[in-house]
Protein backbone atom coordinates (compact mmCIF):
# COMPACT_ATOMS: atom_id res chain seq x y z
CA UNK A 1 0.00 0.00 0.00
CA UNK A 2 2.97 2.30 1.09
CA UNK A 3 4.97 1.67 -2.29
CA UNK A 4 1.52 2.69 -4.71
CA UNK A 5 1.24 5.69 -2.28
CA UNK A 6 4.32 6.55 -3.50
CA UNK A 7 4.14 5.92 -7.30
CA UNK A 8 3.93 9.63 -9.27
CA UNK A 9 1.37 10.69 -10.41
CA UNK A 10 1.51 9.34 -13.36
CA UNK A 11 1.05 5.76 -12.28
CA UNK A 12 -2.30 6.93 -10.36
CA UNK A 13 -3.55 8.40 -13.80
CA UNK A 14 -3.42 5.40 -15.86
CA UNK A 15 -4.87 3.25 -12.86
CA UNK A 16 -8.43 3.00 -13.64
CA UNK A 17 -10.46 4.26 -16.87
CA UNK A 18 -12.52 7.45 -14.82
CA UNK A 19 -9.02 8.96 -14.68
CA UNK A 20 -8.33 8.04 -18.24
CA UNK A 21 -11.36 9.96 -19.41
CA UNK A 22 -10.93 12.62 -17.71
CA UNK A 23 -7.24 13.48 -18.96
CA UNK A 24 -8.93 13.20 -22.52
CA UNK A 25 -11.90 15.16 -22.04
CA UNK A 26 -8.96 17.89 -20.11
CA UNK A 27 -6.77 17.22 -23.22
CA UNK A 28 -10.38 17.81 -25.85
CA UNK A 29 -11.19 20.81 -24.20
CA UNK A 30 -7.86 22.17 -23.81
CA UNK A 31 -6.91 22.28 -27.46
CA UNK A 32 -10.75 23.32 -29.10
CA UNK A 33 -10.62 25.83 -26.54
CA UNK A 34 -6.70 27.11 -27.62
CA UNK A 35 -7.54 26.80 -31.65
CA UNK A 36 -10.77 28.74 -31.70
CA UNK A 37 -10.45 31.11 -29.22
CA UNK A 38 -7.33 32.88 -31.56
CA UNK A 39 -9.98 32.78 -34.27
CA UNK A 40 -12.31 34.78 -32.35
CA UNK A 41 -9.70 37.32 -30.91
CA UNK A 42 -8.19 37.76 -34.64
CA UNK A 43 -11.66 39.08 -35.59
CA UNK A 44 -11.56 35.88 -38.39
CA UNK A 45 -14.64 34.02 -36.56
CA UNK A 46 -17.85 36.31 -35.62
CA UNK A 47 -20.38 34.20 -34.55
CA UNK A 48 -22.80 35.13 -31.65
CA UNK A 49 -23.41 31.12 -30.94
CA UNK A 50 -19.91 30.89 -30.53
CA UNK A 51 -20.18 31.52 -27.02
CA UNK A 52 -21.99 28.55 -25.84
CA UNK A 53 -18.73 26.57 -27.16
CA UNK A 54 -16.30 28.63 -25.74
CA UNK A 55 -17.74 29.83 -22.74
CA UNK A 56 -19.96 26.86 -21.72
CA UNK A 57 -19.50 23.07 -23.49
CA UNK A 58 -15.64 23.60 -23.37
CA UNK A 59 -15.50 24.67 -19.65
CA UNK A 60 -18.24 21.95 -19.07
CA UNK A 61 -15.70 19.53 -20.28
CA UNK A 62 -12.97 20.83 -18.74
CA UNK A 63 -14.11 20.92 -15.28
CA UNK A 64 -15.89 17.42 -15.83
CA UNK A 65 -12.67 16.03 -16.91
CA UNK A 66 -10.96 17.28 -13.64
CA UNK A 67 -13.50 16.30 -11.33
CA UNK A 68 -13.25 12.86 -12.76
CA UNK A 69 -8.74 12.60 -12.74
CA UNK A 70 -9.36 12.49 -8.90
CA UNK A 71 -12.52 10.32 -8.82
CA UNK A 72 -10.68 7.72 -10.70
CA UNK A 73 -7.12 7.91 -9.04
CA UNK A 74 -9.64 7.55 -5.30
CA UNK A 75 -11.16 4.50 -6.89
CA UNK A 76 -7.68 2.86 -8.04
CA UNK A 77 -6.47 3.54 -4.54
CA UNK A 78 -9.72 1.82 -3.32
CA UNK A 79 -9.08 -1.62 -5.23
CA UNK A 80 -5.44 -1.93 -4.25
CA UNK A 81 -6.28 -1.40 -0.45
CA UNK A 82 -9.13 -3.93 -0.61
CA UNK A 83 -7.02 -6.51 -2.64
CA UNK A 84 -8.85 -6.37 -6.43
CA UNK A 85 -5.90 -4.71 -7.79
CA UNK A 86 -2.17 -5.07 -7.94
CA UNK A 87 -0.03 -1.81 -7.63
CA UNK A 88 0.62 -0.38 -11.36
CA UNK A 89 4.30 -0.81 -12.22
CA UNK A 90 5.75 2.65 -12.63
CA UNK A 91 7.67 1.89 -15.93
CA UNK A 92 4.38 -0.04 -18.10
CA UNK A 93 2.22 3.23 -16.57
CA UNK A 94 4.71 5.98 -17.91
CA UNK A 95 4.58 4.31 -21.48
CA UNK A 96 0.80 3.65 -21.16
CA UNK A 97 0.25 7.52 -20.11
CA UNK A 98 2.44 8.12 -22.85
CA UNK A 99 1.02 6.52 -25.42
CA UNK A 100 -2.55 7.78 -24.48
CA UNK A 101 -1.65 11.47 -24.70
CA UNK A 102 -0.37 10.57 -28.14
CA UNK A 103 -2.84 8.97 -29.31
CA UNK A 104 -5.55 11.57 -27.71
CA UNK A 105 -3.55 14.67 -29.08
CA UNK A 106 -3.75 13.54 -32.59
CA UNK A 107 -7.36 12.38 -32.65
CA UNK A 108 -7.83 15.52 -31.06
CA UNK A 109 -5.85 18.00 -33.75
CA UNK A 110 -7.85 16.48 -36.39
CA UNK A 111 -11.19 16.66 -34.81
CA UNK A 112 -10.28 20.38 -33.73
CA UNK A 113 -8.92 21.52 -37.16
CA UNK A 114 -12.02 19.60 -38.98
CA UNK A 115 -15.29 19.39 -36.75
CA UNK A 116 -14.71 22.41 -35.00
CA UNK A 117 -14.52 24.82 -37.84
CA UNK A 118 -17.32 22.97 -39.56
CA UNK A 119 -18.98 23.75 -36.41
CA UNK A 120 -17.74 27.14 -36.71
CA UNK A 121 -19.17 27.51 -40.01
CA UNK A 122 -22.44 26.20 -39.42
CA UNK A 123 -23.00 28.55 -36.62
CA UNK A 124 -23.10 31.60 -39.17
CA UNK A 125 -25.60 30.39 -40.90
CA UNK A 126 -29.45 31.79 -40.25
CA UNK A 127 -30.48 28.12 -40.16
CA UNK A 128 -28.73 27.77 -36.70
CA UNK A 129 -29.42 31.10 -35.46
CA UNK A 130 -33.21 30.46 -36.77
CA UNK A 131 -33.95 27.52 -35.96
CA UNK A 132 -31.92 25.54 -33.52
CA UNK A 133 -33.78 27.63 -30.74
CA UNK A 134 -37.88 26.86 -31.17
CA UNK A 135 -38.54 30.48 -29.29
CA UNK A 136 -36.58 32.45 -32.86
CA UNK A 137 -39.54 30.49 -34.94
CA UNK A 138 -41.50 33.88 -35.47
CA UNK A 139 -38.18 36.11 -36.47
CA UNK A 140 -36.84 32.78 -39.05
CA UNK A 141 -40.68 32.92 -40.41
CA UNK A 142 -40.13 36.31 -40.98
CA UNK A 143 -36.64 36.75 -42.03
CA UNK A 144 -37.06 34.31 -44.90
CA UNK A 145 -40.06 36.72 -46.15
CA UNK A 146 -37.84 39.56 -46.28
CA UNK A 147 -35.54 41.53 -48.91
CA UNK A 148 -32.41 40.55 -46.02
CA UNK A 149 -33.01 36.85 -46.20
CA UNK A 150 -29.38 36.31 -48.18
CA UNK A 151 -27.56 38.36 -45.59
CA UNK A 152 -25.89 36.16 -42.49
CA UNK A 153 -27.98 36.87 -39.07
CA UNK A 154 -24.55 37.98 -37.56
CA UNK A 155 -23.71 40.68 -40.28
CA UNK A 156 -26.59 42.53 -38.86
CA UNK A 157 -26.64 41.71 -34.60
CA UNK A 158 -22.62 41.93 -34.09
CA UNK A 159 -21.03 44.49 -33.90
CA UNK A 160 -17.28 44.37 -34.91
CA UNK A 161 -14.56 44.63 -32.70
CA UNK A 162 -13.57 42.73 -29.70
CA UNK A 163 -16.61 44.73 -27.61
CA UNK A 164 -19.14 43.51 -30.32
CA UNK A 165 -17.51 40.22 -30.04
CA UNK A 166 -17.52 39.64 -25.97
CA UNK A 167 -21.19 41.63 -25.91
CA UNK A 168 -22.66 39.37 -28.22
CA UNK A 169 -21.26 36.11 -25.93
CA UNK A 170 -22.79 37.39 -23.18
CA UNK A 171 -25.91 37.68 -24.80
CA UNK A 172 -25.81 34.38 -26.58
CA UNK A 173 -24.94 32.47 -23.13
CA UNK A 174 -27.96 34.37 -21.37
CA UNK A 175 -29.96 33.57 -24.24
CA UNK A 176 -29.00 29.78 -23.71
CA UNK A 177 -29.74 29.70 -19.93
CA UNK A 178 -32.87 31.37 -21.10
CA UNK A 179 -34.34 28.58 -23.26
CA UNK A 180 -33.15 25.94 -20.88
CA UNK A 181 -34.49 26.85 -18.19
CA UNK A 182 -37.97 28.27 -20.16
CA UNK A 183 -38.08 31.54 -18.69
CA UNK A 184 -37.47 33.51 -21.75
CA UNK A 185 -39.88 36.44 -22.63
CA UNK A 186 -43.29 35.51 -24.74
CA UNK A 187 -42.80 37.31 -27.08
CA UNK A 188 -39.41 37.62 -27.58
CA UNK A 189 -38.51 41.28 -27.01
CA UNK A 190 -36.90 43.09 -30.14
CA UNK A 191 -33.24 43.42 -30.10
CA UNK A 192 -34.34 47.79 -29.78
CA UNK A 193 -36.79 47.22 -26.97
CA UNK A 194 -34.10 44.74 -25.12
CA UNK A 195 -31.79 47.57 -25.26
CA UNK A 196 -29.00 45.01 -26.95
CA UNK A 197 -29.78 47.14 -30.63
CA UNK A 198 -26.46 47.01 -32.28
CA UNK A 199 -26.29 50.94 -33.51
CA UNK A 200 -26.89 51.13 -37.17
CA UNK A 201 -23.29 52.95 -38.08
CA UNK A 202 -21.78 49.49 -37.15
CA UNK A 203 -24.09 47.63 -39.43
CA UNK A 204 -26.95 48.80 -41.74
CA UNK A 205 -24.67 51.72 -42.94
CA UNK A 206 -21.95 48.82 -43.93
CA UNK A 207 -23.79 48.32 -46.89
CA UNK A 208 -26.78 51.73 -46.87
CA UNK A 209 -24.09 54.39 -46.39
CA UNK A 210 -25.77 57.62 -45.25
CA UNK A 211 -23.33 59.57 -47.69
CA UNK A 212 -24.87 58.71 -51.31
CA UNK A 213 -27.45 61.17 -52.93
CA UNK A 214 -30.47 59.57 -52.61
CA UNK A 215 -33.30 59.71 -55.25
CA UNK A 216 -37.40 59.20 -55.89
CA UNK A 217 -39.19 56.16 -55.24
CA UNK A 218 -41.41 55.16 -56.72
CA UNK A 219 -44.44 52.68 -55.67
CA UNK A 220 -47.51 51.10 -56.22
CA UNK A 221 -49.54 49.79 -53.42
CA UNK A 222 -52.45 47.37 -54.14
CA UNK A 223 -55.62 47.03 -52.77
CA UNK A 224 -58.83 45.04 -52.97
CA UNK A 225 -61.93 45.53 -51.48
CA UNK A 226 -64.85 43.48 -49.97
CA UNK A 227 -67.26 43.02 -52.45
CA UNK A 228 -67.91 39.81 -54.65
CA UNK A 229 -65.62 40.95 -57.22
CA UNK A 230 -62.48 41.47 -55.17
CA UNK A 231 -62.43 45.09 -57.16
CA UNK A 232 -58.67 45.96 -57.45
CA UNK A 233 -57.34 49.40 -57.00
CA UNK A 234 -53.96 51.10 -56.70
CA UNK A 235 -52.43 53.98 -55.17
CA UNK A 236 -49.25 55.40 -56.79
CA UNK A 237 -46.80 56.82 -54.87
CA UNK A 238 -43.42 59.11 -55.36
CA UNK A 239 -41.56 58.69 -51.98
CA UNK A 240 -39.19 62.04 -51.53
CA UNK A 241 -36.70 59.18 -50.28
CA UNK A 242 -33.59 62.11 -50.39
CA UNK A 243 -30.80 61.22 -49.11
CA UNK A 244 -28.10 62.37 -46.16
CA UNK A 245 -25.66 64.63 -48.62
CA UNK A 246 -27.96 67.36 -49.31
CA UNK A 247 -30.41 65.39 -51.40
CA UNK A 248 -33.16 66.73 -49.21
CA UNK A 249 -36.25 64.07 -48.96
CA UNK A 250 -37.20 62.31 -45.78
CA UNK A 251 -33.69 61.08 -45.03
CA UNK A 252 -32.08 64.57 -45.83
CA UNK A 253 -34.51 65.95 -43.11
CA UNK A 254 -34.04 63.50 -40.69
CA UNK A 255 -29.91 63.11 -41.12
CA UNK A 256 -28.95 65.48 -43.73
CA UNK A 257 -25.50 67.91 -43.24
CA UNK A 258 -25.68 69.31 -39.50
CA UNK A 259 -28.96 67.59 -38.78
CA UNK A 260 -28.87 66.34 -35.34
CA UNK A 261 -32.29 64.50 -33.53
CA UNK A 262 -32.57 63.65 -30.61
CA UNK A 263 -35.85 61.89 -28.70
CA UNK A 264 -36.96 60.82 -25.72
CA UNK A 265 -39.02 57.69 -25.83
CA UNK A 266 -42.52 57.00 -23.96
CA UNK A 267 -41.63 53.38 -24.06
CA UNK A 268 -39.38 50.49 -24.87
CA UNK A 269 -40.92 49.72 -28.12
CA UNK A 270 -40.63 53.40 -28.60
CA UNK A 271 -44.03 53.99 -30.23
CA UNK A 272 -44.49 57.06 -27.78
CA UNK A 273 -42.34 59.94 -28.41
CA UNK A 274 -43.23 63.25 -26.06
CA UNK A 275 -40.36 64.63 -26.82
CA UNK A 276 -38.25 65.74 -29.51
CA UNK A 277 -35.17 67.99 -30.27
CA UNK A 278 -34.12 69.30 -33.52
CA UNK A 279 -30.99 71.13 -34.19
CA UNK A 280 -29.21 71.98 -37.35
CA UNK A 281 -25.78 73.33 -37.34
CA UNK A 282 -25.72 74.91 -40.73
CA UNK A 283 -28.82 77.05 -39.98
CA UNK A 284 -28.24 77.43 -36.56
CA UNK A 285 -31.73 76.20 -35.61
CA UNK A 286 -32.76 74.31 -32.31
CA UNK A 287 -35.93 73.74 -31.06
CA UNK A 288 -37.13 71.74 -28.41
CA UNK A 289 -40.51 69.82 -29.32
CA UNK A 290 -42.97 68.51 -26.11
CA UNK A 291 -46.46 66.67 -27.27
CA UNK A 292 -49.23 68.43 -25.97
CA UNK A 293 -50.56 65.36 -23.38
CA UNK A 294 -47.18 65.07 -22.18
CA UNK A 295 -46.43 66.62 -18.64
CA UNK A 296 -42.78 68.40 -18.50
CA UNK A 297 -42.00 66.88 -15.38
CA UNK A 298 -42.77 62.96 -16.69
CA UNK A 299 -40.85 63.70 -19.91
CA UNK A 300 -37.53 64.87 -17.33
CA UNK A 301 -37.32 61.35 -15.87
CA UNK A 302 -37.07 59.98 -19.70
CA UNK A 303 -33.66 58.49 -21.18
CA UNK A 304 -32.67 60.56 -24.47
CA UNK A 305 -31.31 58.93 -27.43
CA UNK A 306 -30.10 59.96 -31.06
CA UNK A 307 -32.30 58.90 -33.61
CA UNK A 308 -31.02 56.69 -36.12
CA UNK A 309 -32.08 54.17 -39.12
CA UNK A 310 -33.80 51.40 -37.40
CA UNK A 311 -36.17 54.26 -35.35
CA UNK A 312 -37.94 53.94 -38.37
CA UNK A 313 -37.22 51.79 -40.73
CA UNK A 314 -37.38 49.27 -36.88
CA UNK A 315 -38.11 45.65 -39.21
CA UNK A 316 -35.96 45.99 -42.39
CA UNK A 317 -35.66 42.12 -42.08
CA UNK A 318 -37.87 40.71 -39.47
CA UNK A 319 -41.41 41.92 -41.21
CA UNK A 320 -44.60 40.62 -39.61
CA UNK A 321 -47.58 41.70 -41.78
CA UNK A 322 -51.38 42.08 -41.15
CA UNK A 323 -54.19 40.17 -42.47
CA UNK A 324 -55.55 42.86 -44.57
CA UNK A 325 -51.89 43.54 -46.31
CA UNK A 326 -51.05 40.00 -46.75
CA UNK A 327 -54.23 38.97 -48.18
CA UNK A 328 -53.71 42.08 -50.67
CA UNK A 329 -50.07 41.75 -51.51
CA UNK A 330 -50.82 38.01 -51.92
CA UNK A 331 -53.44 38.63 -54.51
CA UNK A 332 -51.67 41.28 -56.67
CA UNK A 333 -48.84 38.58 -56.31
CA UNK A 334 -51.18 36.05 -57.98
CA UNK A 335 -50.95 33.71 -54.99
CA UNK A 336 -54.50 33.98 -54.77
CA UNK A 337 -57.25 33.71 -57.32
CA UNK A 338 -59.22 37.58 -57.27
CA UNK A 339 -61.80 35.18 -59.74
CA UNK A 340 -62.44 33.78 -56.16
CA UNK A 341 -66.12 35.30 -54.54
CA UNK A 342 -65.77 37.68 -51.73
CA UNK A 343 -61.93 36.08 -51.54
CA UNK A 344 -60.67 38.86 -49.83
CA UNK A 345 -63.07 39.97 -47.45
CA UNK A 346 -63.77 35.48 -46.64
CA UNK A 347 -59.82 35.25 -46.47
CA UNK A 348 -59.26 38.09 -43.89
CA UNK A 349 -62.13 37.01 -41.33
CA UNK A 350 -60.57 33.38 -41.08
CA UNK A 351 -57.03 34.74 -40.87
CA UNK A 352 -58.15 36.92 -37.83
CA UNK A 353 -59.96 33.50 -35.84
CA UNK A 354 -57.57 32.49 -32.73
CA UNK A 355 -55.73 29.12 -33.41
CA UNK A 356 -54.35 27.19 -30.91
CA UNK A 357 -51.43 26.58 -32.98
CA UNK A 358 -49.82 27.06 -35.75
CA UNK A 359 -50.74 22.98 -36.60
CA UNK A 360 -54.34 23.76 -36.19
CA UNK A 361 -54.24 26.77 -37.85
CA UNK A 362 -53.02 24.84 -40.82
CA UNK A 363 -55.81 22.22 -41.07
CA UNK A 364 -58.67 24.81 -39.81
CA UNK A 365 -57.68 27.70 -42.53
CA UNK A 366 -58.07 25.45 -45.60
CA UNK A 367 -61.29 23.64 -44.48
CA UNK A 368 -62.89 26.94 -43.40
CA UNK A 369 -62.22 28.76 -46.42
CA UNK A 370 -63.37 25.21 -48.72
CA UNK A 371 -66.93 24.78 -46.24
CA UNK A 372 -67.58 28.72 -47.01
CA UNK A 373 -67.32 27.81 -51.08
CA UNK A 374 -69.22 24.23 -50.80
CA UNK A 375 -71.91 26.41 -48.91
CA UNK A 376 -72.09 29.29 -50.58
CA UNK A 377 -71.05 28.77 -54.56
CA UNK A 378 -71.30 24.96 -54.64
CA UNK A 379 -70.76 24.81 -58.36
CA UNK A 380 -68.25 26.79 -57.98
CA UNK A 381 -66.90 24.72 -55.95
CA UNK A 382 -67.35 21.80 -58.26
CA UNK A 383 -65.63 23.75 -61.00
CA UNK A 384 -62.90 25.29 -59.12
CA UNK A 385 -61.83 23.26 -56.20
CA UNK A 386 -58.22 23.01 -57.01
CA UNK A 387 -58.17 27.26 -56.61
CA UNK A 388 -59.81 26.94 -53.69
CA UNK A 389 -57.63 24.55 -52.19
CA UNK A 390 -54.12 26.43 -53.38
CA UNK A 391 -55.84 29.46 -51.58
CA UNK A 392 -56.68 27.55 -48.53
CA UNK A 393 -53.08 26.56 -48.23
CA UNK A 394 -52.19 29.99 -49.03
CA UNK A 395 -54.21 31.47 -46.29
CA UNK A 396 -51.99 29.11 -44.21
CA UNK A 397 -49.02 30.06 -45.24
CA UNK A 398 -49.53 33.47 -43.86
CA UNK A 399 -51.10 33.21 -40.90
CA UNK A 400 -48.06 30.46 -39.74
CA UNK A 401 -45.58 33.07 -40.69
CA UNK A 402 -47.24 35.62 -38.89
CA UNK A 403 -49.04 33.81 -36.10
CA UNK A 404 -47.06 31.59 -33.23
CA UNK A 405 -49.84 31.48 -30.47
CA UNK A 406 -47.22 29.23 -27.84
CA UNK A 407 -44.94 32.38 -28.39
CA UNK A 408 -47.29 34.75 -27.90
CA UNK A 409 -46.53 36.06 -31.47
CA UNK A 410 -50.31 37.68 -32.82
CA UNK A 411 -50.97 39.77 -35.74
CA UNK A 412 -49.83 43.28 -34.62
CA UNK A 413 -47.57 41.74 -32.11
CA UNK A 414 -44.34 43.76 -33.94
CA UNK A 415 -45.36 47.31 -35.15
CA UNK A 416 -43.46 48.22 -38.28
CA UNK A 417 -42.72 52.10 -37.82
CA UNK A 418 -42.02 52.18 -41.95
CA UNK A 419 -45.01 54.31 -43.46
CA UNK A 420 -48.17 55.30 -41.08
CA UNK A 421 -50.49 53.22 -42.47
CA UNK A 422 -50.10 49.86 -40.17
CA UNK A 423 -48.71 51.74 -36.89
CA UNK A 424 -48.33 55.10 -35.72
CA UNK A 425 -44.98 55.37 -37.52
CA UNK A 426 -44.26 58.71 -38.71
CA UNK A 427 -46.99 60.30 -36.81
CA UNK A 428 -45.54 59.48 -33.62
CA UNK A 429 -43.69 62.60 -33.95
CA UNK A 430 -45.43 64.28 -37.06
CA UNK A 431 -48.63 64.85 -35.59
CA UNK A 432 -48.71 68.25 -35.63
CA UNK A 433 -49.12 67.73 -31.58
CA UNK A 434 -45.51 68.05 -30.79
CA UNK A 435 -44.93 72.29 -29.93
CA UNK A 436 -41.93 74.11 -29.50
CA UNK A 437 -41.64 76.80 -26.99
CA UNK A 438 -42.69 79.41 -30.23
CA UNK A 439 -45.57 77.30 -31.07
CA UNK A 440 -44.02 76.03 -34.30
CA UNK A 441 -45.10 72.03 -34.47
CA UNK A 442 -43.77 69.02 -36.34
CA UNK A 443 -45.94 69.25 -39.29
CA UNK A 444 -48.04 66.54 -40.75
CA UNK A 445 -47.64 67.87 -44.56
CA UNK A 446 -48.19 64.49 -46.96
CA UNK A 447 -46.00 66.53 -49.89
CA UNK A 448 -43.06 66.74 -47.29
CA UNK A 449 -42.64 62.89 -47.92
CA UNK A 450 -44.71 61.79 -50.70
CA UNK A 451 -46.47 62.95 -53.82
CA UNK A 452 -49.99 61.26 -54.17
CA UNK A 453 -50.53 60.17 -58.11
CA UNK A 454 -52.85 57.84 -57.77
CA UNK A 455 -55.50 57.23 -54.44
CA UNK A 456 -57.28 53.67 -54.79
CA UNK A 457 -58.26 54.07 -58.68
CA UNK A 458 -59.14 51.00 -60.35
CA UNK A 459 -56.85 52.16 -63.41
CA UNK A 460 -54.44 55.03 -62.40
CA UNK A 461 -54.08 57.20 -65.10
CA UNK A 462 -50.31 57.19 -64.33
CA UNK A 463 -49.97 53.32 -64.31
CA UNK A 464 -51.26 53.85 -68.21
CA UNK A 465 -48.92 56.10 -69.08
CA UNK A 466 -46.06 54.31 -67.98
CA UNK A 467 -46.85 51.06 -69.39
CA UNK A 468 -47.62 49.44 -66.38
CA UNK A 469 -51.27 49.03 -66.20
CA UNK A 470 -51.24 45.66 -68.10
CA UNK A 471 -48.52 43.62 -66.48
CA UNK A 472 -49.65 44.39 -63.24
CA UNK A 473 -53.12 43.22 -64.34
CA UNK A 474 -51.28 40.10 -66.05
CA UNK A 475 -49.40 38.97 -62.58
CA UNK A 476 -53.03 38.64 -61.41
CA UNK A 477 -53.87 34.73 -61.16
CA UNK A 478 -57.91 34.49 -62.55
Amino acid sequence: MNRFLDRPIVALLTSHWLSMLGSGLVTTAAISWLLVLPLQMRGHVDNPYLGIILFVALPILFVAGLVLIPAGTFLARRRVRLGLATTPDRPAAIRRFATFLAVTTVANVVIASQLTYRAVEHMETAQFCGQTCHVMAPEMAAYQNSPHSRVACVDCHVAPGAGGWFSSKVSGVRQLMGVTFNNYERPIASALESGRLVPASQTCENCHWPQGSGSVKFQVIPNFADDEANTATQTVLMMMVGGAKGAGGIHGAHFGPGVNIRFAPGDKKRQSIPWVEYSNEKTGTKRTYLATDAKPEQVTALPRVQMQCVDCHNRPTHTFELPERAVNRALSAGDLATGLPFLKKKAVEILRVEYGSSAEAGQKIPAALAEYYRGQYPDLFAKRGDAIADAGRQLAAIYQRNVFPDLKVTWGTYANNLGHTDSPGCFRCHDEAHVAADQATIKQDCASCHELLAVEEPAPEVLKTLGLAGKIAQSQKQ
